[in-house]
């Protein structure tokens, strides 16, 4: 009876083993896949081929030709953070700086977030807490509704039409703040509220919070008016990285999640395809800049409906779609014309991307 009590008995804990490993495990959900991180002061960085994706090989040639025609510099792919493609053109090497252009507002938007999580700043608070009153030629009340986040979401009511000018008598009110969308250099007035918040200068502050932990190199220059960020592209392919990330570089969380989430989606009512400095795909409208009218449709229709991007003059681009697990850079001169952000150029690469990874 005895021997027969504990074969029961070990049935059953077997049984109860077996039920629990099934309850545990969810066959139908694969492990997700780590996201590949280049090692700091390295110039190493994994890659992948296109072959082991399945990618369509024939539709590379056609997208380099493109690039190459289209006055490109420097493009990159990264899936889940390997290296899918590194291309430069026309002399441009992995070790040449470029400038960022506007692409570079969002790295404002990355150190604003870190600032604010560190407890400096809150982005809900009026601008002239951190720099004083009078930083506008605004009536005080008026300039005592912008906030840091209508300079994120680029809604501070100030006038963008008198240049890239922003000393007091160029910061011009126009309607009150979180009422219109426009376009304008103003966003740099952050750098001064993180500066005047952390009692560090800008670039100190950059440097050490962002730059420095994740690898980046380059410098923000200025350029007339404008600071203007300059770096390598694979610097500008760290920091896209990041982003894709969620902000977290290795097991280290540099930029806010929840913050970031909130910058690479709609911001506010006017301009649905515009975050926190970044632009957002899938949405049923935009706005464009040095215009107050509204356009239907995506900014970029040829792209995935979850693609945000950072967009700088002359078709400088951060793209980010989390869905492909892509990371896409690209560098150089316009496309075609000048251009301030948006271009003819986003819609028609894409549709050259979209054929190689379909």
């Amino acid at each position: 009876m005895k021997s027969r009590y504990y074969y029961i008995l070990i049935l059953g804990l077997l049984f109860n083993i077996s039920c629990s490993s099934e309850d545990d495990s969810t066959p139908n959900e694969p492990e997700p896949e780590n996201i590949y991180f280049p090692p700091i002061n390295s110039d190493t960085w994994e890659t992948t081929s296109i072959s082991e994706l399945n990618w369509n090989a024939n539709a590379l040639q056609p997208l380099l030709d493109f690039l190459e025609e289209k006055n490109t510099k420097s493009f990159m792919i990264l899936y889940n953070g390997k290296i899918i493609e590194e291309h430069y053109f026309n002399g441009h090497t992995s070790a040449t700086p470029w400038y960022w252009a506007s692409a570079g507002k969002t790295l404002t938007t990355a150190i604003t977030g870190i600032a604010q999580e560190e407890g400096l700043l809150n982005i809900e608070n009026k601008v002239s807490d951190y720099l004083g009153t009078g930083w506008t030629s605004a009536p005080l009340e008026k300039e005592n509704l912008i906030t840091s986040k209508n300079l994120l979401s680029m809604n501070s009511g100030l006038d963008d039409t008198l240049g890239d000018d922003v000393s007091p008598n160029n910061l011009q009110y126009i309607d009150d703040a979180g009422t219109r969308w426009a376009y304008h250099n103003v966003f740099v007035k952050l750098q001064d509220v993180v500066a005047e918040a952390s009692n560090v200068s800008w670039s100190n502050y950059f440097d050490s919070k962002l730059k420095n932990r994740i690898g980046m190199t380059g410098s923000w220059i200025p350029l007339g008016d404008l600071s203007v960020y300059w770096s390598t592209t694979r610097s500008m392919a760290r920091f896209g990285l990041l982003t894709y990330a969620d902000g977290k570089w290795e097991s280290e969380q540099i930029i806010p999640k929840n913050y970031l989430s909130e910058a690479v989606n709609t911001s506010q009512p006017t301009n649905e395809a515009y975050g926190y400095l970044w632009w957002v795909n899938g949405k049923s409208t935009y706005h464009l800049p040095q215009t107050q009218f509204e356009f239907t449709g995506e900014i970029i229709p040829n792209a995935p409906s979850d693609m945000y991007a950072a967009l700088g003059k002359n078709d400088q681009k951060i793209y980010v779609v989390p869905s492909e697990k892509l990371v896409v850079i690209r560098m150089g001169e316009a496309a075609d014309d000048e251009n301030f952000a948006l271009s003819n150029f986003d819609n028609e690469l894409w549709g050259k991307i979209t054929a190689l990874i379909d």
